[in-house]
């Protein structure tokens, strides 16, 4: 079984592509959705002094989304332009209601882009045990 480790993990990004889908086209199930991870970036041309006018009250409700479990992990992009955000949520309009409230937004100064995730689908198939019912 270990043997086959390989093997799923290099199938993984076909299987990803087609969990993506709305319809499976080959029958994969999709996943559930656990989270959604929002990228945020400054908008083009927005110049770092709008942002810093902004950004203590953007601290101020970031930090109360996370006291209250809607944000669950949060991360500097490692290029410097933005944000990483998993929300909990199980939508992505659900998670758009939860940046459209952020002051960043408010202000129309950041981009973002809204992607669900759940468990990695490919663990199923290495249990033995299918894809799990929802």
């Amino acid at each position: 079984m270990i043997r086959m480790l390989p093997f799923i993990m290099s199938v993984f990004p076909l299987a990803s592509v087609a969990q993506s889908q709305a319809i499976p086209r080959s029958g994969v199930p999709l996943p559930k959705t656990t989270e959604v991870m929002v990228i945020v970036t400054a908008k083009q041309g927005v110049v770092p002094q709008q942002i810093k006018g902004v950004m203590q009250e953007e601290i101020r409700a970031t930090v109360k989304l996370y006291l209250d479990g809607k944000i669950r992990q949060w991360y500097s992009r490692g290029d410097g332009r933005g944000v990483v955000l998993l929300i909990d949520a199980k939508t992505i309009d659900e998670a758009h209601a939860v940046i459209d409230a952020m002051p960043l937004s408010k202000e129309n100064l950041v981009d973002d882009e809204y992607i669900p995730v759940g468990p990695l689908m490919p663990l199923a198939v290495l249990m033995g045990s299918g894809p799990a019912r929802q």
